[in-house]
């Protein structure tokens, strides 16, 4: 141990033995009341977890299941332990506790996860789609939330096409809770056709639900978070494919309805960022996301259409492999919580590294 007493000229000396205790004895007084403040903090518990884990004791053990490690604060002090049901398992800028969302799309694929993880850290959640019912993937995850990850899945039917519906929707949400939060618009839809075969109709109908019912649901949720001045986070999903031209999927609507999102994105960020010119005042934050290929009900069709295409994007990709939906859950999280909270008109790219190339 390397000795410098011109630095720390008391008490500095290296122990002589591993029993031996270090006096403080003749310290300044400055010093002896911050190692008495140290000892303080480190043995007083964290008060924000006493009745997390009072309700922990509550539960029984067919709640339990394993979620790794995580690290619980002890006063300004950290250290890791293994967790328990019912403690603060989140950053604290990552908790969702006490929120209202909405994820457009998110009865299965891409949105239902990103919704699922929104439950996870806390927050009510309201999936809106188009179908009358809720899918059987829907169904599993809001069965497969413990009681102590606070949050809910709720379902509505609403078809983003149809504004007037989603208008009210997102209304009668925003209502209910007095406030919204975030959202994410994930509700898309893809067409492989070459450009010769594509006809208005179809066109009209990709741009009706990428873009136009990506909008929509943008300008109805900010309606809401101004109403109720939560200074909200809505997140609206792209794709690669909206930064490339996509070798090997000819879908060429599709890839431009994704290129008009991550602009329409950085428009409403310029728009909506300052908090109605209140000085001081946050406003809407709104991002991108742009996922590479994921193995969706969406994408799995176009899978099993064409044959070899997913040994080609696997090939293509960094990592060798395509995502799985779980595996964006952490982002939507980010996206619509605390976590990101200087980060507006951006673009997250995560694609495997596809687009890295």
């Amino acid at each position: 141990m390397d000795y410098f007493p011109h630095l720390f000229p008391i008490h500095c000396k290296p122990r002589t033995s591993g029993a031996e205790k270090r006096s403080l004895k003749g310290s300044s007084p400055v010093r002896r009341e911050f190692h008495s403040a140290h000892r303080s903090l480190y043995r007083q518990p964290n008060p924000a977890n006493q009745h997390a884990i009072a309700s922990a004791t509550q539960q029984t053990s067919k709640d339990v299941r394993p979620r790794g490690s995580q690290i619980i604060s002890e006063g300004n002090l950290i250290k890791p332990e293994t967790i328990q049901p019912g403690v603060n398992k989140t950053f604290n800028r990552f908790d969702m506790a006490g929120t209202a969302t909405i994820v457009t799309g998110g009865s299965q694929g891409l949105g239902l996860a990103m919704a699922e993880g929104l439950a996870e850290a806390g927050s009510k959640v309201y999936c809106i789609d188009r179908g009358d019912q809720p899918s059987q993937h829907f169904k599993v995850a809001s069965e497969r939330l413990l009681p102590y990850d606070g949050g809910q899945l709720h379902y509505r039917q609403a078809d983003i096409t149809d504004t007037k519906a989603l208008d009210n929707a997102i209304a009668d949400i925003a209502a209910e809770h007095q406030r919204l939060d975030g959202v994410i618009a994930a509700a898309g839809i893809m067409k492989v056709s070459p450009a010769l075969e594509y006809d208005v109709e179809d066109a009209r109908k990709m741009l009706d639900v990428n873009f136009t019912g990506v909008l929509m649901t943008a300008t109805s949720a900010a309606r809401q978070m101004m109403k109720y001045k939560t200074q909200g986070s809505i997140c609206l999903v792209a794709s690669m494919s909206g930064l490339i031209a996509n070798k090997g999927l000819i879908s060429p609507v599709y890839n431009a309805s994704k290129a008009a999102v991550i602009q329409l994105a950085r428009s409403l960020s310029m728009e909506w960022g300052r908090g109605g010119g209140e000085e001081g005042v946050d406003g809407i934050r709104v991002n991108c996301l742009s996922p590479g290929h994921i193995v969706t009900p969406m994408v799995r069709k176009n899978l099993e259409e064409i044959p070899g295409v997913r040994e080609t994007w696997e090939s293509e990709n960094m990592m060798g492999r395509i995502s799985e939906p779980e595996e964006f859950k952490g982002a939507g999280l980010f996206l619509l919580s605390k976590a990101s909270s200087f980060m507006t008109g951006n673009n997250l790219v995560i694609d495997g590294g596809h687009t890295a190339w």
